[in-house]
């Protein structure tokens, strides 16, 4: 440390005395001024005597030149001791005013970083402070971080898949996408590139699997087929579709393929449960009305077919006497959890009818979407 500290006072010193050390130097022509005045009068008189010598003048111009020159060296001759010592003072003046500046200017630095400064503090070369722990950030701070960089580079390919799923888990799935895609196109396709751009676009259309989702996830699928966000997003868009036996297909053969703790299993149970239209546990499928345990102890046909006649009775007694917006809803997810989309889409139509604007709310609009309605 306290070699660095003389080093630095070292490079300090040198900077001021290269900058100093023309204000302690005297002009040459200062100097010489006085010496140069009196040889040019004692050269003057030699011209005028050698004229003369020649008859180029007279006697008596000659003597009145010889006069003025002989004057003016008398004069320059007489001056040369007080510019001597002007020009003495003004070097010794700025000599001091150097060295004043050379003892003072570091020494008020000193002080003034003593004062304000935090010399107590370790350094921080710049690699480490870019390399901050991203636990130790605001996940604000961690966003406008990347966002800088992406403007100032906006080729980084491997900055817009680290930015990309945050916007999603903040809900600004329009980022998302975006950034999704910007990595797809830089970095090259790859299986999870392409599910997770998928991903966000079923997010966009409110959990529908639309044609533009389904062709990333069908490309996903290709390279490689066991990666399973495609699966379940494949399985979901056959079941949006109708096709009840092909999404349960997709869904056992991906809970078949997975491990217990992998983080979609749930999801995937939850939507087994909805197209068996009776879970394991023998609770009734959500959206069928409760029929108590009875129903839960029946034979899996038995009990399949109590279910149906309980959603048929719901279906007729609305039709019949109209009913709430939720026994509406209750209605439509107990035909989709049956596999009935086309009865479904019917008591949405119906429930439409029978409603006022003001009891739908945007309550059956969502069950639209999410069923693809």
């Amino acid at each position: 440390m306290v070699a660095l500290w003389a080093i630095l006072a070292a490079m300090t010193g040198a900077a001021a005395l290269l900058l100093l050390w023309p204000l302690a130097r005297v002009s040459p022509r200062a100097e010489a001024r006085t010496a140069d005045d009196a040889a040019f009068y004692r050269a003057a008189l030699a011209d005028i005597d050698r004229d003369a010598a020649r008859g180029l003048i007279g006697e008596q111009e000659a003597g009145a030149a010889r006069t003025e020159a002989a004057r003016r060296l008398l004069r320059s001759d007489s001056d040369a001791p007080a510019q001597g010592n002007s020009l003495d003072a003004a070097r010794r003046r700025r000599t001091l005013a150097s060295l004043l500046a050379l003892m003072l200017v570091p020494a008020v630095a000193l002080v003034f970083y003593g004062a304000t400064g935090s010399p107590h503090l370790p350094d921080q070369p710049i690699a480490s402070r870019r390399a901050v722990d991203p636990a130790t950030l605001d996940l604000a701070q961690a966003v406008a971080r990347i966002e800088a960089h992406l403007q100032q580079d906006p080729n980084d390919g491997a900055g817009y898949e680290v930015i990309a799923p945050v916007y999603f888990r903040l809900g600004r799935i329009d980022d998302a996408i975006r950034a999704y895609s910007e990595a797809l196109r830089l970095l090259g396709e790859n299986p999870d590139r392409l599910a997770n751009l998928a991903e966000g676009l079923i997010a966009r259309a409110d959990g529908i699997v639309t044609a533009d989702a389904k062709e990333k996830l069908a490309r996903a699928a290709e390279l490689n087929p066991k990666q399973p966000k495609a699966r379940y997003y494949l399985a979901l868009a056959r079941e949006q579709d109708g096709d009840r036996a092909g999404a349960i297909a997709g869904f056992e053969n991906l809970l078949a393929d997975s491990t217990a703790d992998a983080p979609w299993i749930d999801a995937v149970r939850e939507r087994l449960v909805r197209l068996r239209g009776v879970p394991s546990s023998g609770a009734t499928p959500e959206g069928v009305p409760k029929g108590g345990e009875a129903i839960a102890n029946l034979p899996p046909e038995e009990r399949a077919a109590a279910i149906r006649g309980m959603v048929d009775g719901l279906a007729q007694r609305l039709a019949s006497q109209g009913g709430s917006p939720d026994e509406w809803a209750r209605l439509i997810r107990a035909h989709m959890a049956l596999g009935e989309k086309e009865k479904a889409a019917k008591a949405l139509a119906d429930a439409r009818r029978a409603l006022s604007a003001e009891a739908v709310g945007d309550r059956l609009d969502a069950l639209s979407r999410e069923f693809g309605l």
